[in-house]
């Protein structure tokens, strides 16, 4: 039995809202920091605990309570900070692959195709 089933359902609920809140606080650590690999990884490992969260009925029990209420108004920000990096960083990735693929001309390289003919 893992120590994880051994904890309350109410318990076990707040830990997991805890551990989101400060998966968060990562999250918009790391985005800042345009380490996009770590980033990634702690959205994947934030994605499993929102499925935990979800499978555990409990979470919605306590998600009423005030301490979670407390919680979540702190959350709220930092996700929206999140969001609004995550789109800035995609749209920024966006301009540079375009500029990348404009100075991609291998199919209208008029030089390789004169260099690569026989004579």
């Amino acid at each position: 039995m893992s120590a994880e089933s051994d904890k309350a359902p109410m318990e076990q609920a707040k830990q997991y809202w805890e551990q989101y809140a400060m998966l968060s606080q990562e999250l918009l650590k790391f985005i800042g920091r345009q380490d996009i690999d770590e980033f990634l990884e702690l959205v994947r490992q934030r994605n499993v605990l929102t499925d935990r969260m979800k499978a555990l009925p409990e979470t919605e029990f306590y998600r009423k309570t005030e301490a979670c209420q407390e919680l979540v108004k702190k959350i709220r920000p930092i996700d929206m900070q999140l969001i609004y990096k995550a789109k800035a960083w995609l749209n920024k990735s966006r301009r540079q692959n375009a500029t990348v693929h404009a100075y991609d001309l291998q199919p209208f390289d008029p030089v390789g195709n004169i260099l690569n003919r026989k004579y």
